[in-house]
């Protein structure tokens, strides 16, 4: 496929009562194209050009479009494209992670407008809603009343069964066990009527590359998410398939082989603890991988290693899930600097060329776009998209 062409999303319909769908298409198509004037939109979308442009009028009117400057130079009146207005709509993006929490608002184009940063030994729920709440009004002090007004939802990104991935003892584990009991949407209720969308860690890191980053560029793919500990999530036709429980794209738990022979899971071999775990063995602070700006340049004798082996991984990784289903590639992205994805999506590219691949069309290996803010962004994206954007796995539903 040619890199710098976008693929199209699916036509329209002209029935009535389907109006909404029709929105959503479009506001999908701006979102994935960027802007562009309504006869260029009716011909993607198989619209007429007269319902595209009561659509457009209607988007427009309720302020999630924008006008931009007239094309000229063709024949006829010049062409005015519209976009997503930044202003339309906002949404806050929570994720929890095992060392650090992070809080942002996000606009409707995809851009952080601000972000706050809590860190701590390990994660407990009235720590981490303490400063869900705080964190909110920290990041609508600047806010106008009207920019509040377009607040459309908060999206959580945390682990799948947050409470079983601890590695305390003592009085500690019973403190976060109560992860188990907790549900977001009553804690939430407690400081804020917005609405609350909860999904795992790795799924908004796949949502936020999907609507941001390279994601756009392929139909069907699956994604690889490295923190502390490995996940993924699966996009089918141009949409984050989340499954029947949320849990779809549960990557980190594929089986591995450990060094004795023994059945391992993915997580246990190809994600960032393994390299806390080296740094702490030599004495090292292992905070220094997730202090922000990420420089791990004076850690390439400990890093070097993690990455051929977690590349290893990865390459054994994508050929069992290309067994399954036959994406067009795999993308690559975690909670590392830059350097460190580009050789690590270079060394799983060597790799796979040594691998058995009878039966197989070997997927194109890519690196994600988004880097470390995926999840938090990803989060934000949720009540956005939701609400908004088309979900063409969803098909028609009720009209």
């Amino acid at each position: 496929m040619d890199g710098n062409k976008v693929k199209g999303l699916s036509s329209g319909v002209n029935q009535r009562g389907v109006r909404n769908y029709n929105e959503r298409l479009l506001l999908s198509m701006f979102m994935r194209h960027g802007p562009m004037p309504g006869s260029d939109l009716a011909r993607m979308a198989g619209l007429s050009p007269q319902t595209v442009s009561v659509i457009l009028r209607k988007l427009e009117k309720d302020g999630l479009l924008a006008r931009g400057a007239p094309q000229r130079g063709k024949v006829g009146k010049p062409s005015i494209p519209m976009d997503l207005s930044p202003e339309g709509v906002f949404a806050f993006g929570l994720k929890i992670g095992r060392r650090s929490a992070e809080l942002l608002l996000l606009n409707f184009k995809g851009d952080v407008i601000k972000q706050v940063h809590l860190s701590y030994p390990y994660p407990l729920p009235e720590t981490v809603f303490g400063f869900l709440e705080d964190g909110i009004d920290q990041l609508m002090e600047e806010m106008s009343a009207a920019q509040q007004s377009r607040i459309c939802g908060i999206g959580v990104a945390s682990p799948f069964e947050l409470w079983k991935w601890h590695d305390l003892s003592g009085p500690a584990v019973e403190d976060f066990s109560s992860w188990k009991d907790t549900r977001f949407a009553e804690e939430v209720a407690k400081f804020s009527t917005l609405p609350i969308f909860v999904c795992n860690d790795a799924t908004a890191a796949c949502r936020a590359e999907h609507l941001y980053g390279l994601g756009k560029e392929y139909r069907d793919y699956a994604y690889f998410y490295i923190g502390s500990f490995i996940g993924g999530g699966v996009v089918l036709n141009h949409t984050v398939f989340e499954g029947n429980q949320g849990n779809a794209g549960a990557l980190g738990s594929l089986r591995s082989t450990g060094p004795l022979g023994e059945s391992r899971q993915l997580i246990d071999v190809a994600s960032l603890h393994l390299l806390e775990g080296r740094l702490v063995e030599v004495g090292l602070d292992p905070k220094r991988l997730w202090q922000m700006p990420q420089d791990w340049n004076d850690l390439t004798r400990y890093v070097d290693p993690w990455i051929g082996e977690t590349a290893q991984e990865l390459a054994k990784a994508a050929l069992s899930i290309c067994s399954v289903i036959d994406f067009e590639a795999i993308l690559i992205d975690g909670a590392f600097p830059d350097s460190v994805r580009a050789e690590l999506v270079e060394r799983v590219r060597r790799y796979l060329v040594t691998q058995d691949t009878r039966g197989l069309l070997t997927p194109r290996i890519e690196a994600g776009d988004i880097g470390f803010n995926a999840r938090a962004i990803g989060a934000a994206s949720g009540p956005i998209f939701s609400q908004y954007f088309l979900n063409t796995n969803a098909g028609l539903s009720s009209v």
